[in-house]
Parts: structure tokens; C-alpha cells; sequence
């Protein structure tokens, strides 16, 4: 769908190890020969124990993930809204990324110096949000005089003007628009604000603590409700390096069931408010990415253009009908497949066949 999640932070937070992590990781090197579209672009599947189940069923040759695109940011100093260090740079990045990964350091390691000298991970968030809620103030100061003319003739703007209004409010008690439910993003979309993107959080910590239940609470809590991921990128790194077989035994040593990447390709498709859907047959096992309440013409349309210009009708049934059955045929005899129309919107895990005539 072309969505990205940019990944920002302070200078030596793991940033780099963890991109670098991300851009090596060749699960997708099968399907998708370019993992790295661009060398600030790594691609990431995102982990889904039902494609293999489905190819079992459809014998399909090959499984095919969704994927979430992550997107390495300029680093960011203090007066990045000034300009300061690579300050213009980083805000236009960040601005075309959809959501916002903040990579926050909690490890400690004398050969790498901390920008403040110590290491104070509630202290790094607040940095970073300060620098872009300045920024969102410059926009909202730069067109709020222009927009309370603009209501004053045209009633169809006050909507915008109560939202910019509002939003200011949040922005000048130091908070990000992210994290007020009660702002109108929809209304503010078109001054693309920085904080009113969706926001990740990962805290790349020491080998030792990810094992530490109480620590990695603490740690979460410090940015609920938004998604956080707890991680190593030093292991991470590492992992990429290793076959699968001993991947897996340096997690089970360390208490984990699953690599922190994938917990962050995982959880990263949830902040942009995606979903998939499934395909199968005995070519692939695939899984689709689409919008969460998407209908199932704009689901058909992510395979083809021409599936939804010319969309009849949708034979869907649920994943978990579908493998309870054995197979599509038993499904059908059970009455678990169902014919939908152009109103319906898709669930997470549609097993879906589309018809179309164009």
C-alpha cells in the first residue's frame, strides 16, 4: 500500500544497528528480490503463522507475507525545529512517513557516549517531542492567521479553524496531538502535523534486561498507550546473521519466542491501522494489506485496479472456518463460505476469492 513508518531518535540510541538489522533481514529474499528498495528503505514481513497453514491446505508452492516498510530518518538534535544539525531535513522526512518509530536508548555502554551524557530514556522521549511539537506550533502560527480570514467568508473552514484552535491548545501544554484523543486529526490532515502521526516506540535495551519483566512494564508505561516494542538491536544483528535453527535457540536462551523485528514489523502494522486479508491456491499462500474497514471492492483493488472497477462479488470465509473444514470444497458443504457484495467490509483473515468481469 506504500505506507512507512520513519524511524527517528537521538544520535547513538541503536538507531543504525537496528536499521542495519532490519535492511539485512532476508526472510523476503525469496519473493521480494529488492528487500531494500532504496538504501534508506528496508522492507519487513510481517510474521503470520496462517499462510503456512493455508499452504498446507492449497499445497501452494510458496507463502507470501504482508509487509510494512520502515524508513531511516535523519537524525534529530536539539533545535531540529530551529534547523539546527539536520533539522529541515529530518522534518521533511519525517513528514511523508505515515507513522513514527522512536527508537529510544536504555542500554548502557561506556564506549558509546549518550548526546546529554547520561542515559534517561523518559528525558530522550521528551526530547524528541518537544523538538516536533515546535515544529507543529511553526505550522499552525504560519497559517492560522490566514485561516481565521479564510472562515470568516467561508463557513466551510471554521471546522478546520476549531481543530487548529484546539490543537494548539494540546501543542502549547507540551503534549503531541498523537496522544489527545479528544483532537480532530481528520480535520488537521491537511497541515500534515508531525505529532498527529500514529507513534512506535522501541526500547533497545541490554541483553540481560530483555528478560526482565518488571523493567520492560516500566518502560511500556512510559508511553502508553501507544505501541511499544522492547528489543536488543546488538542481538537483533546478530540474529539476522544466524540460520533459523540457531536463531531460534539464542531466543529460547534469552526467554524469547520471537525476534524483536518481528515483533516490530508485527505491532508497526498495527499503528498504520492495517489488516490482511488471505489468497491461496496452488501457486501461493498470500496475504494482502489492507486498511482496517476497508470494503471488499478496495480489497479486490489491491490485487488488480481491473478486480475492483469490474467487481461482482466476493466468496469469503474465515480463516479459521476454512482450516476447521480441511478445505475449500468442505467449507462449501458445511455452508461456512459466503457470498458477499460491494458493501462488505472486510475482516482480519478473509480467506477471499474475488469475481470480477471487466
Amino acid at each position: 500500500m506504500g505506507l512507512s513508518i520513519g524511524i527517528v531518535g537521538l544520535p547513538n540510541v541503536g538507531k543504525s544497528t537496528l536499521f542495519n538489522a532490519l535492511t539485512r533481514n532476508d526472510v523476503l529474499a525469496a519473493n521480494y528480490p529488492f528487500a531494500t528498495i532504496e538504501p534508506n528503505v528496508g522492507v519487513v514481513g510481517v510474521p503470520d503463522p496462517r499462510l503456512d497453514r493455508l499452504a498446507e491446505v492449497f499445497r501452494s508452492a510458496r507463502t507470501v507475507p504482508a509487509t510494512v516498510s520502515f524508513v531511516d530518518i535523519a537524525g534529530l538534535v536539539r533545535g531540529a525545529s530551529e534547523g539546527q544539525g539536520l533539522g529541515n531535513r529530518f522534518l521533511a522526512n519525517i513528514r511523508e512517513s505515515d507513522a513514527v518509530c522512536q527508537v529510544v536508548r536504555v542500554f548502557s555502554d561506556p564506549d558509546v557516549v549518550h548526546v546529554d551524557g547520561r542515559v534517561d530514556p523518559a528525558d530522550d522521549i521528551a526530547t524528541v517531542n518537544t523538538e516536533l511539537v515546535l515544529a507543529d506550533l511553526q505550522t499552525i502560527d504560519a497559517r492560522l492567521p490566514r485561516l481565521e480570514k479564510e472562515a470568516r467568508v467561508d463557513k466551510g473552514r471554521q471546522g478546520l479553524l476549531a481543530a487548529m484552535k484546539h490543537a494548539r491548545e494540546v501543542l502549547d501544554a507540551g503534549r503531541t496531538l498523537s496522544s489527545e484523543p479528544g483532537v480532530d486529526r481528520a480535520a488537521l490532515r491537511e497541515l500534515f502535523l508531525l505529532t498527529a502521526k500514529p507513534f512506535l516506540y522501541v526500547f533497545n535495551v541490554d541483553e540481560d534486561a530483555l528478560a526482565d519483566t518488571g523493567r520492560l512494564k516500566e518502560l511500556a508505561a512510559l508511553v502508553a498507550p501507544a505501541d511499544a516494542v522492547v528489543l536488543c538491536a546488538k542481538v537483533e544483528a546478530e540474529l539476522t546473521e544466524l540460520p533459523d535453527e540457531d536463531a531460534a535457540e539464542l531466543l529460547a536462551s534469552l526467554g524469547q519466542s520471537e525476534s524483536g523485528l518481528a515483533q516490530l514489523a508485527r505491532i508497526g502494522f498495527h499503528t498504520l491501522g492495517l489488516q490482511t486479508y488471505l489468497t491461496a491456491g496452488p501457486k501461493e499462500a498470500r496475504a494482502w494489506t489492507i486498511k482496517v474497514g476497508a470494503t471488499a471492492p478496495e480489497a479486490a483493488g489491491v490485487i488488480h485496479t481491473d478486480f475492483q472497477r469490474g467487481f461482482i462479488k466476493a466468496e469469503v470465509v474465515s480463516f479459521g472456518d476454512l482450516t476447521a473444514a480441511g478445505s475449500m470444497a468442505a467449507a462449501r458443504a458445511a455452508g461456512r463460505v459466503r457470498v458477499e457484495g460491494k458493501d462488505y467490509v472486510m475482516a482480519d483473515g478473509d480467506v477471499v476469492e474475488f469475481r470480477f468481469n471487466v
